[in-house]
C-alpha cells in the first residue's frame, strides 16, 4: 500500500500508539483517543507488538488463509496436463466437465493461456561469411528534419515544433564479415536513391580493397524494383531479398541502425538536421576504425580487412 510515511497508523504512527500504553502506561482508550482510533484497533496492535515485536506492525496480506471455491490443485494439474498436449480451453473445459472461464484462470496462472507459449523457443542462428565483401546488408532508416532543437533535447513541449520539416532517409550498408559500414543521407526512400546509395557503397568497399558479391535488402517497393534489379546487374552483385515478415534475416543492418540512433542520431543535442547530418561521417569513421565490436570479439571492423599496418595508415589518412 502507498502511504504518506507521517499518516496515522501507519508501521510508524502504531509503533507510537502501542509504545504509549507499553512504555507510558496509559490505557486502550486513552490512546485510542490520542490516535484517533477505537480501543479495539488499539489491543490488537499492542497484541501484535507484544508477540511480534516492531516487525508485527507492518501491513499484513489481506489474502485470506483459503478459499473455499478455489480449484482443487488436482483439476490444475489435470488442466496444465491436458494442455500440454495441445488441447484447446474448449476442449479441456469438456474433457474434464468444468466451465471453460475457469480452465481459462488456471491458464493464465499458468503462463499457458496461449498455445504459442507451448512452442520451444527457436535456436538462435548466426551466421558469417568467410571473407569482407562477400555479402553487404543493407537497409534504410527515416528521421525527421528539425531546424531547432525538440523536445527530446529541451525537455520543454511548448515552442520546440518542427512541423512539416519533412524526413531524412539515412540508407546503411554493412559488410557480412568484417562489419565496416557506410552510411549516406539521401532525399528519398525510392528506387532513384536506393540505387545510387548502392553504387556509392560498393565504390567505398572498392576503396577499402572489398569486392562486394552478394548485395542483402528487406522487400521493400525501392528494392523490388525493375530498376534496382538491373543497377545490381551492371554492378555485378547479387540481389538477395529476405524472407516477408522476417527483419532478424537482415539482422545484421538492423542492429548497425539501433547503434547509430544511439551513438549517432541521438548521441546529442543538435540545434538542426543539418548539424546531424555533418556528424555522420565523424562518427562512422570512429565506428570503422575506433569503436570495438562486440560481435567480433571486440575488434574494429577494419582490423578484419587482414591488410598490412602501411596500407591501413594509407587509408586512414
Amino acid at each position: 500500500m502507498d502511504m504518506h510515511k507521517n499518516a496515522r497508523l501507519t508501521p510508524k504512527g502504531r509503533e507510537q500508539m502501542v509504545r504509549a500504553v507499553v512504555d507510558g502506561g496509559i490505557s486502550n482508550a486513552a490512546a485510542a483517543r490520542q490516535f484517533n482510533t477505537t480501543p479495539k484497533t488499539v489491543r490488537k496492535w499492542v497484541k501484535r507488538f507484544r508477540a511480534e515485536g516492531v516487525a508485527g506492525l507492518c501491513d499484513r496480506s489481506s489474502r485470506p488463509l483459503s478459499s473455499a471455491s478455489q480449484t482443487p490443485q488436482a483439476t490444475c494439474d489435470a488442466v496444465e496436463r491436458l494442455r500440454r498436449q495441445r488441447y484447446t480451453g474448449a476442449q479441456i473445459a469438456r474433457q474434464l466437465r468444468i466451465s471453460p472461464a475457469t480452465v481459462s484462470r488456471v491458464l493464465r496462472r499458468l503462463g499457458l493461456n496461449r498455445l504459442s507459449a507451448l512452442e520451444p523457443a527457436e535456436p538462435v542462428r548466426r551466421y558469417e561469411r568467410d571473407h569482407p565483401g562477400e555479402l553487404i546488408h543493407i537497409d534504410i532508416k527515416k528521421l525527421g528534419r528539425f531546424s531547432q532543437a525538440g523536445h527530446r533535447a529541451t525537455g520543454a513541449r511548448q515552442g520546440c515544433r518542427n512541423v512539416g520539416a519533412g524526413w531524412e532517409f539515412v540508407h546503411v550498408a554493412i559488410d557480412d564479415h568484417s562489419r565496416i559500414a557506410f552510411a549516406k543521407i539521401m532525399p528519398s526512400e525510392k528506387r532513384g536513391s536506393a540505387i545510387a546509395f548502392l553504387t556509392a557503397a560498393i565504390a567505398y568497399y572498392a576503396s577499402l580493397g572489398i569486392k562486394v558479391e552478394r548485395v542483402m535488402t528487406d522487400n521493400g517497393s525501392c528494392y523490388k524494383s525493375f530498376a534496382f534489379r538491373r543497377a545490381c546487374r551492371r554492378l555485378a552483385v547479387r540481389h538477395i531479398r529476405t524472407k516477408p515478415y522476417t527483419p532478424k534475416t537482415n539482422g545484421k543492418a538492423e542492429r548497425f541502425i539501433q547503434t547509430s540512433l544511439r551513438e549517432w542520431a541521438y548521441a546529442q543535442a543538435y540545434g538542426n538536421s543539418r548539424q546531424r547530418r555533418d556528424q555522420l561521417p565523424t562518427w562512422l569513421h570512429r565506428y570503422n576504425w575506433h569503436r570495438p565490436h562486440a560481435g567480433i570479439d571486440d575488434k574494429t571492423p577494419i582490423s578484419r580487412l587482414g591488410l598490412a599496418e602501411d596500407n591501413l595508415l594509407r587509408f586512414h589518412i
